[in-house]
């Protein structure tokens, strides 16, 4: 007999709906889902907790409270990102152990335990808290295709998972790309190495493989196996519990479960499938077998397609896939998976709209530092110094990234009490993870994209996507002419900083503050004082595109030097420095804290 963990509540929504699933909308179907007698069901953790505050304005912590109560007789599982939690960052230990403990206390019963880069001893605290507490700890690795992942190392690495009391593992296949031998071999290397816990297999529709490596598990000894309700698995979701149900039947891996009920549960998701019709995209439902190229997880991939339209770049998409792959191995082949997934993904995209390593993300800074922990493979000395600077040594660490961290739980609870707003312990815990939009939250200032009772929506038209600005590619120095709104101009540039017009030098940002400069050779550096630029001569600093301004570095007066940052942009879930490109002092500052900014929005005026 194989067992099976429905997904529907939680990575379903997440791979082929946004994140977008409404608590109300998951309440009306639970009596029935409580009957079918899974494993276990998926309802919390991911990207879950960060949409409920983000987009949907409810509590994620009412809304794992409401379903245990509607589901009494099934195991609710959440999906916990090591010393991440549900976030993007390690958070010190008291902060880990804290939410572990009222997430069971809400309902919480089954604890999968995973972290992006595979590094045991971020795994070790939640998974000692979880037992602790009484859960059922599984402890997941995530699969992926590299040179340093082989079946002897994931083998391995399960039987340390075992010895450190996980009561399940789970092979965690994110990006839907596992073949059916290598399914076959890591769950039979496990069964032949002497592991005694049940085994569990994730797995994606992406790749159009994945029913034969489901087939292929089964026959290797796999206990449980992932799936969703049809309605909602697509290609970037999982594959069908009722189909695999049926493929099962009858033989020696038979389920068990009623299709009748199954059915029904179908006939309901496929009326809500509707409803949410404004969040589907086509890349989210068509299989892609280059999945196995770019290993982009079907939950990024979905979030993906939505923050390119956002970021006016969804004809970028494909272009983005390809950088993906280069960004990866440079990295040293992490896998694919939040936070490293959105990491990658970002600077991938990062890459592609302003020129490889033009602009390096703060997460990709903290990567190379080893802040999210150790890399799965080697990183070039070139990439350190590209990333990090010259002193790169200095800078990176070898040691479980939390030990480095100081205890925040008590520090935040009391500053959420200097601010009236503490309610419910709770609440501590989603203003330390999320402390700019937990905030808002918290404050009763998120208004929600929709509720149950608006939908449907009309789908937004496509955005006509602009044409490509041609940027021409030059090598330094240069002599020749530029022409300019019209206009040519005779030039000499010594790099991509620096123009002579009329023997005269200019910063290229000053002089052209509204175009984009973007040559094809370039180190991202000028010589020493070739940034001055005639005194009180003014440069604006723009935002580089749509995000929200969470913090501002600068005040008015203030002199800076060139590179330090002047604001933060949260975009695309990470990040950013917005930085001064000269020396010079902070005339004005144009945007405030929490605001909401476009692409091209005027953060500051600076003089110098």
């Amino acid at each position: 007999m194989v067992q099976l963990h429905d997904q529907t509540l939680r990575d379903a929504h997440q791979s082929v709906l946004a994140t977008r699933l409404r608590t109300e909308d998951m309440v009306p179907i639970c009596d029935t889902m409580d009957k079918v007698g899974f494993h276990s069901l998926e309802v919390w953790g991911g990207a879950t907790f960060d949409a409920c505050i983000r987009y949907l304005n409810e509590d994620p912590w009412e809304r794992l409270n409401t379903l245990s109560e509607h589901l009494p007789n099934t195991p609710l599982q959440m999906l916990e990102r090591a010393m991440n939690i549900v976030a993007y960052r390690n958070f010190p230990d008291d902060v880990v152990k804290k939410f572990i403990k009222l997430a069971y206390k809400n309902g919480c019963d089954n604890f999968r335990i995973f972290d992006a880069l595979n590094d045991l001893r971020n795994m070790k605290v939640p998974i000692e808290t979880a037992k602790k507490v009484g859960g059922h700890v599984q402890g997941s690795l995530c699969y992926t295709i590299s040179p340093v992942h082989t079946v002897e190392r994931y083998v391995e690495d399960f039987k340390e998972l075992e010895k450190m009391g996980c009561d399940s593992l789970c092979i965690k296949d994110m990006a839907g790309m596992i073949s059916p031998t290598r399914a076959y071999d890591i769950i039979k290397g496990c069964k032949d190495a002497g592991i005694k816990i049940p085994i569990d297999l994730h797995s994606h529709n992406t790749s159009g493989m994945t029913g034969m490596a489901y087939m292929k598990a089964c026959e290797a000894g796999v206990d449980i196996l992932d799936t969703s309700i049809s309605s909602l698995t697509g290609a970037t979701g999982q594959p069908p519990t009722e189909s695999v149900t049926a493929a099962l039947k009858d033989t020696e891996f038979d389920t068990g479960y009623d299709m009748e009920l199954l059915m029904d549960i179908r006939e309901y998701f496929n009326e809500i499938w509707d409803k949410y019709r404004h969040l589907h995209r086509s890349q989210a439902l068509r299989l892609d077998p280059s999945v196995t190229m770019h290993q982009i997880p079907g939950g990024m991939l979905s979030n993906l397609v939505s923050q390119l339209e956002k970021q006016g770049a969804a004809d970028q998409y494909d272009e983005v896939l390809k950088e993906v792959v280069k960004v990866r191995k440079e990295f040293g082949y992490p896998t694919l998976v939040t936070p490293t997934s959105q990491v990658v993904g970002t600077q991938a995209v990062m890459n592609v709209k302003f020129g490889r390593y033009e602009r390096i993300t703060n997460p990709t800074k903290e990567y190379f530092r080893g802040m999210y922990g150790r890399p799965p493979g080697e990183i070039s000395e070139e990439m350190y110094e590209k990333i990090l600077g010259p002193d790169w040594e200095d800078e990176v660490i070898d040691e479980r990234p939390a030990s480095l961290l100081e205890p925040e739980y008590k520090k935040k609870k009391d500053e959420l009490e200097d601010m009236g707003l503490l309610r419910k312990p709770e609440d501590v815990l989603t203003y330390t993870i999320y402390p700019d939009i937990g905030l808002k939250f918290l404050k009763g200032e998120v208004e929600a994209e929709f509720t149950s009772d608006q939908l449907p929506l009309e789908k937004p038209e496509e955005k006509k996507t602009k044409e490509k600005e041609v940027v021409p590619r030059v090598k330094y120095p240069y002599k020749g002419k530029v022409k300019v709104d019209g206009t040519d101009y005779d030039v000499k540039m010594k790099d991509e900083g620096t123009i002579q017009v009329n023997g005269k030098e200019y910063n290229v940002s000053v002089l052209f503050p509204d175009k984009k400069i973007r040559p094809g050779s370039s180190k991202g550096k000028t010589e020493a004082g070739k940034n001055d630029v005639p005194s009180g001569e003014e440069t604006k600093i723009k935002s580089p595109m749509l995000g929200t301004i969470i913090d501002i570095k600068v005040s008015p007066s203030e002199k800076v030097n060139a590179g330090d940052p002047v604001a933060i942009l949260e975009a695309m879930k990470m990040e950013n420095d917005i930085s001064a490109p000269k020396d010079g002092t902070i005339k004005e500052i144009h945007v405030k804290k929490g605001e909401d900014v476009e692409e091209g929005t005027l953060i500051t005026t600076m003089v110098g």
